[in-house]
C-alpha cells in the first residue's frame, strides 16, 4: 500500500498535486513561505563553498531571432536582394564595423558596444540543425544536439561545481522551470512574481508540507529528502520577498516582461544571494516572425535592448559590474530571403551576444557567406557550445567545459585570453 503522509495523501499524490501545486519544478518544491528572512539568509549562505562572486544570467529570446536583420551586414548587395521589403537600409543601420551594423531599435545594445561591452559572435549553429522550435530549443537548453540529454547545461554545470545541493546555486525567472536548469543534484527555485512567493494548495496541503519542514529527521531517504527541500525552498521564498520588496532602482529598464524579470535578477543580486546562474527568457515564441515582421521585430529588439542595458547600468549602480555578464541566444536563426507575406521563416545559424564589463568587446566567429547557402539557410561557422564554453571557462573560471559539454569545443577569446 502506498504510504501516506499527513494530508491523508499518498506520497505519489504528495508529490503531483501539493508540491507541483506551490512552485516545483523537475519534481522539487522551489516556493514556500516561512517567517524569519534572517534565518532565511543565514541558512541560504552556509555551504557555498566557491569564494567567487561571478554570476551569470542566460537570456532566452525565444522563437527563432532573425539574426540578419539583427546585426545587418549592410554593405552587402546580396542581403539586398533576396530581402527588397525587409532589408534594414544603410541609413538606418546603428554602424559597428565597416560591414556590419545593429538594428536601429538597438540604441542600448550599441552604446554597451560602443564601450566594450559587447561580444558579437557570428554564425552560430550546430550540424545537422533542426527547424523544429521544441527540438532545437531542446538541443541548445541541453548543449547536446541530438544526444537526448535529460539534464539542461548549466543543471549539468551546477551539479559539477556547485556545492552538493546548495540551496538557490540556480535561479530560474519564469512561470515554469527551463529545462536548460535542470539538475541532478539541484532543485533550481522557479517563480514568476516574486511578491506573491508563497506556499500554495489546499489547507491539508499547507499543514502537510510545514509539517515536513519542521519534522526531524526520520530515516525514511524520500521524506527526508522531501522535508530538507521543503525547509530550504521556505527559506529561499522569505529571502526573495525581502529582496524584492526592498528592491528600488531609478535605472530605466524599458517596457516588456524581459526588462521586468531582469529587474528581479538585480534585485536578488543586490540582496547577496549566493546565485551563480540566472536564468530569464522572453515569454512564448515572440521572436517567430513569419508574417509583416518589420513592425514586431524591430519592437521586440528595442525590449530586448533597453531592458539588457537598463540591467547593466544597475548591476554597475549596485558595484557588481565586474562580477555579471550576461549571455543572449535563441533556438535558431532564420532562412536568409524573405517569404511573401513580408516576413521569415525558420533558418539555422544566427549570432549570439556576451555582455558585461568583463566582456573583451567586437566581433567573434565567421561572417556566414550569404551566398553559399544549405537549401536557403545560412551554413554554420561556429559551434554554439563553443560559446558555452567560453562562458564555463572564461567567465566561471571553471576548467572542464568538456565533460560538461560532453565533447570537446574550443573557449572564444571573450573575456581575454583562455
Amino acid at each position: 500500500m502506498p504510504q501516506r503522509l499527513p494530508c491523508g495523501c499518498s506520497r505519489r499524490d504528495f508529490m503531483r498535486r501539493g508540491l507541483y501545486g506551490i512552485g516545483v519544478a523537475a519534481g522539487l518544491p522551489a516556493m514556500l513561505g516561512r517567517t524569519s528572512a534572517a534565518l532565511a539568509l543565514e541558512e541560504l549562505q552556509t555551504g557555498v563553498s566557491d569564494a567567487s562572486r561571478r554570476v551569470l544570467v542566460v537570456v532566452e529570446l525565444s522563437g527563432g531571432n532573425d539574426g540578419l536583420n539583427t546585426v545587418v551586414p549592410f554593405r552587402n548587395d546580396e542581403y539586398y536582394r533576396v530581402r527588397p521589403n525587409l532589408g534594414i537600409r544603410p541609413r538606418q543601420v546603428l554602424g559597428l564595423t565597416d560591414e556590419a551594423g545593429f538594428h536601429p531599435s538597438l540604441v542600448g545594445m550599441e552604446r554597451l558596444y560602443k564601450e566594450g561591452q559587447v561580444a558579437v559572435v557570428e554564425g552560430c549553429g550546430y550540424p545537422n540543425p533542426s527547424l523544429s522550435h521544441f527540438s532545437s530549443m531542446g538541443f541548445w537548453h541541453t548543449g547536446v544536439p541530438n544526444g537526448g540529454e535529460a539534464l539542461g547545461w548549466l543543471g549539468r554545470l551546477a551539479d559539477d561545481h556547485g556545492p552538493d545541493g546548495a540551496p538557490n546555486y540556480i535561479v530560474n525567472v519564469a512561470r515554469s522551470q527551463s529545462l536548460a536548469v535542470r539538475a541532478a543534484r539541484h532543485s533550481p527555485l522557479v517563480f514568476d512574481d516574486p511578491g506573491r512567493l508563497r506556499r500554495q494548495g489546499t489547507p491539508q496541503q499547507k499543514d502537510a508540507l510545514e509539517r515536513l519542514g519542521a519534522d526531524a529527521p526520520s530515516g525514511n531517504d524520500a521524506l527526508d529528502f522531501l522535508r530538507g527541500t521543503a525547509a530550504n525552498a521556505a527559506s529561499s521564498a522569505a529571502l526573495v520577498r525581502d529582496a524584492w520588496s526592498g528592491y528600488r532602482t531609478p535605472v530605466d529598464y524599458g517596457i516588456g516582461g524581459l526588462g521586468a524579470d531582469l529587474r528581479k535578477v538585480a534585485a536578488l543580486i543586490q540582496a547577496e544571494l549566493p546565485t551563480r546562474i540566472y536564468y530569464v527568457s522572453f515569454r512564448g515564441n515572440s521572436f517567430d516572425t513569419h508574417v509583416h515582421q518589420a513592425d514586431t521585430h524591430a519592437r521586440l529588439l528595442m525590449y530586448m535592448s533597453d531592458a539588457v542595458a537598463g540591467f547593466i547600468r544597475d548591476i554597475e549602480r549596485l558595484g557588481r559590474a565586474d562580477d555579471v555578464a550576461v549571455l543572449m541566444f535563441t533556438e535558431f536563426g532564420r532562412r536568409v530571403e524573405e517569404n511573401g507575406s513580408l516576413g521569415t521563416d525558420h533558418g539555422t545559424a544566427g549570432p549570439m551576444f556576451v555582455a558585461g564589463k568583463g566582456v573583451a568587446g567586437g566581433f567573434y566567429g565567421d561572417t556566414p557567406d550569404l551566398t553559399d547557402l544549405d537549401d536557403g539557410n545560412l551554413k554554420m561557422t561556429t559551434d554554439f557550445r563553443r560559446v558555452y564554453a567560453s562562458m564555463i571557462e572564461g567567465w566561471m573560471s571553471m576548467d572542464d567545459a568538456s565533460a560538461i559539454l560532453k565533447g570537446e569545443f574550443p573557449a572564444l577569446p571573450l573575456f581575454g585570453a583562455t
